[in-house]
């Protein structure tokens, strides 16, 4: 049993190797600074922008949509400029929607607002499929001008999503003869010069609506339905408010948040080495292996890392210690039994486990709510802190177990 838990112990320490190299590879990269992490608004500096939506002339009914629209189509042209990490998202207050566009990192602000400020553009083509490898795409004087609108809509029988677009009277000419010309045909959709669909024409359609069907999920469908109306309905956006952060204000907020970070990490370990003397090393052993697993996980994939982001991720460390607090404290009162040192230990982890289970369990419940249901700011710290606790719950029961089971005493 012991050898068994030897070989996890050398994977764990394995691993954990390859996890500290990628975090934080200045050896191999005499380059490297923190900037190759994907930091966010308030570490790296950039832009803040506001824009107010004109939904004026587009039915209630349809505003949510455009907007959901106008902000894909936005986050699209943000990341032309080579953004490390944009946000953006939307607002309502009353009847009044805006986007907020966060650019971390930016460089051509200007540029960037400029881009952002013209409406989407929904245009049709013609596709000249001769050379399979290369099709070209033949524009038409069809486009969003003549489009009135996009609904999602579910067939009756199946129960399958589609989308439906209606045309105005001089669209729906134009969208008939195109339709003439190509059955059997793709028919090219594009929105700010991208291709969105391309959907493949079954007969002649006249009387201005066209359905498309195919084997999509119903958020594709959403998803098309937002980019449509994005493009066929007029909604101008105005930007209304403006922030500019700095990098170097970034820089050091960035660096005083590592040494808090730091400090923070080593008191704790000084505690639990004075408290618990050699489990409290192991517990020692067990946040470190914690600490370069979690942050080679946010550095994977892509985690963005804000102020509000690194602070779940130290109150994450707290909690990690947590665990073996409550098992070491178990393991304190079944040695006053009478029982071996050994059994005392199985024995803390069993009792502790359903206090370790539940706490962590309502902490997950809260990050998830909390990042489904707040602003971005808040959905960092709920993200990073998510992550943190579930890897915690490894390092607390696993790590922390075999590095007992190897070294303790009988």
């Amino acid at each position: 049993m012991r050898k068994r838990n030897v070989y996890v112990l050398i994977l764990v320490v394995a691993v954990t190797l390859l996890a500290a190299v990628f975090v934080y590879p200045p050896i191999f990269d005499k380059n490297y600074n923190f900037r190759n992490w994907r930091l966010g608004l308030d570490l790296v500096g950039g832009s803040h922008l506001v824009y107010q939506v004109d939904l004026t002339g587009i039915q209630s009914t349809d505003r949510e949509s455009v907007v959901n629209g106008l902000r894909d189509v936005i986050e699209k042209r943000v990341n032309l400029f080579g953004v490390s990490e944009p946000q953006v998202f939307t607002s309502k207050a009353g009847e009044n929607y805006r986007l907020v566009v966060e650019l971390a990192g930016i460089k051509d602000v200007s540029e960037a607002i400029k881009e952002i400020g013209e409406t989407p553009f929904l245009n049709f083509a013609e596709v000249d499929a001769t050379d399979p490898n290369n099709p070209k795409f033949i524009f038409t004087n069809l486009n969003g001008r003549y489009v009135s609108g996009a609904q999602l809509v579910f067939d009756p029988t199946t129960g399958r999503p589609s989308v439906t677009i209606s045309f105005n009277d001089e669209g729906a000419k134009i969208f008939e003869e195109l339709t003439a010309k190509n059955i059997s045909k793709p028919v090219a959709i594009f929105l700010d010069n991208q291709l969105i669909e391309m959907p493949v024409v079954q007969e002649r359609i006249s009387g201005g609506k066209a359905s498309i069907t195919g084997n999509f999920t119903v958020v594709e469908a959403r998803q098309m339905v937002e980019r449509f109306n994005a493009g066929a309905l007029p909604a101008p956006i105005t930007l209304v408010n403006q922030q500019t952060i700095g990098a170097g204000l970034g820089a050091d907020s960035l660096n005083k948040t590592i040494w808090a970070g730091l400090i923070g990490t080593i008191l704790v370990i000084i505690f639990m080495l004075a408290y618990y003397h050699w489990y409290g090393l192991a517990a020692a052993f067990a946040l470190v292996i914690y600490i370069f697993l979690t942050l080679a996980v946010y550095k994977l994939f892509g985690v963005t890392m804000t102020l509000a982001g690194i602070a779940g991720f130290i109150l994450s460390i707290g909690m990690a210690v947590d665990a073996n607090v409550l098992i070491f404290e178990r393991r304190k009162e079944e040695i006053k039994k009478g029982v071996s040192n050994t059994a005392a230990i199985e024995e803390g982890f069993r009792r502790a486990w359903p206090s370790i289970r539940d706490s962590n369990i309502s902490t997950i419940l809260t990050s998830v709510i909390l990042y489904y249901f707040m602003t971005s700011f808040v959905r960092g710290f709920a993200l990073t802190l998510l992550l943190g606790v579930i890897i915690s719950m490894f390092s607390a029961i696993i790590v922390t177990r075999t590095v007992l089971k190897v070294f303790a005493k009988q």
